[in-house]
């Protein structure tokens, strides 16, 4: 099974594993000598579908046949399976019955690729027919919903934990809401579940994801599902850390904010999408907010839990993007001060509102601006990274060191560090018997770029 894309995929992945290990199937580490080599694609931006595009023409060089899932194989359908004749092109009603399908593709019978559909309107906007298409016979597949099986792809002591899947929202960039459809919340209980299921796997840490981790509970009837569930999953024996990711700024309510940064194994932990903050882009965006708002927000955050971590995405090059607003961006992660930024070029997506707009950039302007942010990012994040020098830190420790570092040397990540993709911490003398897992209480004495260097301070504090 290749996994190409973002955690939600990687959740996908894993259930996909655990239908295929219970209708008999033995997952492989090398394509070379299985029957089938899975390919979960992402369908999120051009790159991601180029990436996608050529993981499937590897995965045909080893002689196995090839099966397409994911957000590019359910977007696009039998147009990707028209130009990729070496793969069999499956959608998302299909993971139901994965091993069946995979009988098929391995036994040789014909599959029809769906024709791709706006998954928006395939569910009612109600909270109670909502809740009535999920148990229904002939309702379409919700991909990490109905939790039945998975099987852990990845030993780390993290773990993400879909709480919910597709959205609501419109922006004008994204053209997620077609492919996964409308927002659906999976019931507290079903979460609930499958976390204490990886916390008899071994996992420490849950991470919840899901296109809109704010909206969660809103098609349940209660908007405050959120804030009710994270203590609960923080209580769940084996777990030392929750974390939350894909925040909506403009959603993020005063009880959920105290919650995430004020709850006991919570992590205070701020995932932002904020995209921009220029105020008129960001309604050409279909976006709410700007840098004061933004600002005002982050703030707010650190009166609580004054060594939060912040994280956000930011998209250059958006159609009509003038210079001024790049230097209102500027301002905003100058002042903002946050612990990680992705930085992305705009494209334009098939389905889009902006892709009709006027004012498009040259490729080559987008590509500057990328650059000159980047550079910008680079040099706060290291800056920000030394302001926690002296700091008190928690490490989740994920691999030991020892053997090519010296006795009692571990790496992992503290609290404002999300596990794939916030920089590591590594922490010194940590004491004999610890385990991935476990976390040590540390002092940062050293950086390294967005990487922190740590001395333990005591024995380790929770496993």
């Amino acid at each position: 099974m290749v996994t190409l894309g973002c955690a939600r995929n990687e959740v996908d992945s894993e259930e996909l594993a655990g239908r295929l290990a219970a209708g008999g199937y033995r997952l492989v580490e090398d394509a070379e000598g299985a029957d089938a080599v899975l390919v979960n694609t992402c369908g999120f931006i051009e790159s991601a579908k180029k990436d996608s595009v050529d993981a499937i023409l590897a995965a045909t060089d080893s002689g196995a046949r090839v099966v397409a899932v994911g957000c590019m194989a359910e977007r696009y359908g039998s147009e990707l399976a028209g130009a990729l004749p070496e793969a069999t092109v499956l959608g998302f009603d299909d993971y139901a019955a994965i091993g069946e399908r995979l009988d098929d593709v391995i036994t040789g019978r014909p599959l029809v690729p769906h024709d791709p559909r706006d998954r928006r309107t395939l569910l009612p906007i109600s909270p109670v027919d909502r809740s009535a298409a999920r148990t229904a016979v002939d309702a379409p597949a919700i991909p990490g919903h109905g939790w039945v099986q998975r099987r852990r792809l990845a030993s780390g002591p993290s773990a993400a934990l879909k709480l919910a899947s597709g959205c609501d929202r419109r922006c004008a960039f994204c053209a997620i809401p077609a492919f996964r459809g409308s927002f659906v919340s999976r019931p507290p209980a079903e979460v609930l579940g499958e976390a204490q299921w990886l916390a008899a796997q071994g996992v420490a840490e849950l991470v919840l994801v899901s296109e809109n981790s704010t909206s969660y509970g809103k098609d349940l009837g209660d908007l405050r599902s959120l804030e009710r569930l994270l203590p609960q999953l923080a209580a769940v024996e084996g777990i030392a850390r929750v974390r939350v990711a894909y925040l909506q700024p403009a959603e993020l309510r005063p009880g959920l904010l105290e919650v995430i940064a004020a709850t006991d194994g919570v992590a205070p932990y701020f995932d932002l999408s904020f995209q921009h903050s220029s105020p008129g882009l960001l309604r050409r965006m279909r976006r709410f907010g700007g840098t004061d708002d933004f600002l005002a927000l982050v703030e707010r955050a650190r009166a609580l839990a004054p060594t939060a971590g912040f994280r956000t995405n930011v998209i250059l090059g958006f159609p009509g993007e003038t210079e001024d607003d790049v230097a209102e961006l500027e301002r905003f992660l100058t002042e903002g001060r946050l612990d990680a930024v992705g930085v992305f070029g705009y494209s334009d997506e098939e389905g889009t509102e902006a892709m009709g707009m006027a004012g498009k950039l040259d490729q080559a302007e987008i590509d500057a601006r990328v650059r000159r942010i980047t550079d910008l990012v680079e040099e706060l994040t290291a800056q920000r990274a030394e302001d926690r020098l002296g700091e008190r830190v928690e490490v989740l420790l994920t691999e030991d060191l020892s053997a090519e570092e010296g006795p009692g040397v571990w790496v992992g990540h503290a609290a404002h560090q999300d596990p794939e993709a916030d920089g590591t911490t590594t922490v010194t003398g940590v004491p004999d018997g610890a385990v991935a897992g476990a976390i040590v209480a540390a002092e940062v004495v050293g950086t390294e770029g967005v990487d922190l260097v740590a001395a333990s301070l005591v024995p380790v504090v929770r496993a």
